[in-house]
């Protein structure tokens, strides 16, 4: 358990997850520094390199999952989607949104493929995408998110890097 801030000014406690997706192997020490302090770490697919994993894994228990691009002998390991319960609250987590089944029983869906970052409620539905925090894509902004868990509803945002 972490104490942290909210957005609002209050401090609460919860669980701090950090979120990230499409890497496509190139895993910057910006990156590295917004998930530090990260209970846990999600990767929402498109990896890229292994090293990419080794490096997660140092700072937090990780989950990963395989992106399109993860078609290496490497990737055969990470599942396509995963089904987390993380204290109390069910995650879904797949590489592309167009592709989740209706049948996905979830408080929070996390996804990435587009590059686009989007946290967004539907249904009563957290729908997280962390965008990409790998190499640029058109003009879209390099990114990670945090997603906070077990104190209230889950939260989440977005957090764009600055590259220096």
């Amino acid at each position: 358990m972490i104490m942290r801030k909210r957005g609002d000014g209050e401090t609460g406690t919860g669980t701090q997850i950090g979120v990230i997706s499409d890497t496509h192997g190139l895993l910057r020490p910006e990156a590295l520094a917004a998930l530090e302090g990260c209970t846990q770490i999600i990767h929402a697919g498109d990896v890229g390199k292994p090293q990419v994993l080794e490096a997660l894994r140092v700072l937090a228990p990780l989950h990963a999952i395989a992106g399109n691009i993860d078609d290496k002998p490497w990737a055969t390991g990470l599942p396509q989607t995963l089904d987390l319960q993380i204290d109390g609250v069910r995650i879904h987590v797949l590489h592309d949104l167009k592709t989740l089944a209706p049948q996905v029983q979830a408080d929070v869906v996390i996804s990435g493929h587009s590059h686009k970052p989007r946290v967004h409620m539907h249904d009563g539905v957290l729908y997280l995408n962390p965008g990409s925090a790998g190499p640029r894509r058109f003009s879209l902004p390099i990114s990670v998110a945090t997603l906070w868990l077990g104190d209230g509803a889950p939260r989440a945002q977005v957090r764009p890097l600055a590259l220096g």
